[in-house]
């Protein structure tokens, strides 16, 4: 069956129709020549990652063995009620009661998965290579980071750019996220500002290429599962973090542990996870996930199914205008009054308003908006509503970025299904 297919099939699928290729491809696992346990333990650490903790008695497992913790799609140890999209490679979203907090906790980050996660996520003996059109290449611990730049923790909203891909129609190809593929952390790091200038960036650098430990869904070593980077005056931004701690912990392992970029603003796929090469380039970056269609929208409005020429596509940069209800959830049961809360952002702008409405659009009320903590972090806002009377209510938020950009009702379609930006609605039952 070829690769495309099986990428399609869930982690039980797979295994039963060819364990010993689901083995090797999945966990990057070569059994012992007694058909049990992993030889030289080759892919323990990605199924011990993938159950949330060691196995002791992994010798004794059969080769084709799934872990009944996976089996039964409980892939999501130290995550609370991310609602799971794809098991290969991992994705899961988060549903946006669950956002609420001003701080995502690690628990409800979402997990965008290209690929196969690494074996060996030692933070002591984890390294970073900067090379390319540098002065000094640099080989850098996480260790000498902390010694040798300033460390800095900052809040910072990272949205995949496929979130609400699973509203288009007709539908496009791809993890159907629905709001949940965003979220805003608190991270701990060093600048890849202060880190490149160490280096000395050359005047003919044009882009970033960044480079992480995990595999190809194939299991080709020879193979990257994606591979993007960014222009380099965004690289020399002051708030994309080199980080290696998560809300005052270690990186979850399915959020990159022990060392990833974070790069808010710009689609996720830009932050890579397990990172461990960047290289300065003289051109626009070309790695897996960088060319085709990958992360690209149409030049130009299309109608819906209209088929673009591959050259007519360009490089997703800023993430639009946008707002999410965290309370109340949708569909659920209020009094007269409630408090309606969520947050907002808008790429690399700050948003200058929310609104809210009761009566589908009819009339809009503006929400209390507090600036963000920081540069790169959401907006959290709230506003108090009284229904006129009982029944079923839509309540809509909109936001509104510096530059006067308003979210909208609707957006066109695009082949990929990426950045929609429309407007969040929850309905609510008033008693």
């Amino acid at each position: 069956m070829a690769l495309d297919e099986d990428k399609k099939r869930s982690v039980q699928e797979f295994f039963a129709d060819d364990p010993e290729k689901a083995d090797k491809e999945f966990f990057g696992r070569v059994a012992n020549p007694d058909r049990r346990g992993f030889l030289k333990r080759t892919g323990l650490a990605t199924m011990a990652a993938m159950v949330g903790t060691s196995i002791p008695f992994h010798r004794n497992m059969p080769i084709g063995f799934v872990p009944a913790a996976m089996a039964q799609e409980n892939v999501l140890f130290g995550k609370d009620g991310l609602t799971l999209l794809n098991d290969r490679p991992l994705n899961a979203e988060t549903p946006p009661e669950l956002l609420d907090d001003a701080i995502t906790p690690t628990s409800r980050h979402f997990i965008r998965n290209n690929g196969i996660p690494p074996e060996d996520v030692d933070p002591a003996t984890w390294t970073l290579t900067i090379d390319g059109f540098v002065d000094t290449p640099l080989e850098l611990t996480i260790a000498d980071m902390r010694e040798q730049f300033e460390v800095v923790t900052m809040a910072l909203t990272l949205e995949c750019g496929g979130n609400g891909r699973g509203f288009f129609n007709p539908p496009a190809k791809g993890n159907q996220w629905t709001y949940g593929a965003v979220a805003c952390s608190e991270w701990t790091g060093v600048r890849l500002k202060d880190v490149l200038e160490k280096a000395g960036v050359q005047s003919n650098v044009v882009y970033t290429a960044h480079y992480g430990a995990d595999g190809h869904l194939s299991g080709d070593p020879d193979k990257l599962p994606i591979s993007r980077g960014v222009p380099i005056a965004k690289a020399m931004t002051d708030n994309i973090l080199i980080a290696f701690e998560m809300n005052g912990d270690a990186l979850h392992p399915m959020n990159g542990a022990p060392l990833r970029l974070v790069v808010p603003g710009w689609p996720a796929s830009t932050g890579h996870k397990w990172l461990t090469r960047i290289e300065l380039r003289d051109q626009v970056h070309d790695g897996p996930k960088m060319t085709g269609t990958a992360y690209r929208v149409p030049a130009y409005p299309v109608s819906a199914g209209q088929d673009v020429p591959k050259e007519d596509f360009v490089i997703i940069e800023r993430m639009p205008v946008k707002s999410l209800v965290t309370f109340p959830a949708n569909g659920a049961e209020s009094g007269m009054e409630t408090e309606v809360r969520g947050h907002a952002w808008s790429g690399d702008r700050t948003v200058s308003k929310v609104e809210i409405s009761t009566d589908f659009g009819s009339t809009w009320m503006d929400a209390e908006l507090d600036a963000p903590v920081n540069d790169g972090a959401w907006q959290n806002w709230r506003a108090n509503v009284t229904f006129p009377q009982a029944g079923y209510y839509e309540v809509w938020a909109r936001a509104t970025d510096s530059e006067g950009t308003m979210q909208p009702f609707a957006i066109d379609w695009n082949p990929k299904g990426y950045l929609n930006n429309t407007m969040h609605r929850v309905g609510v039952r008033a008693s």
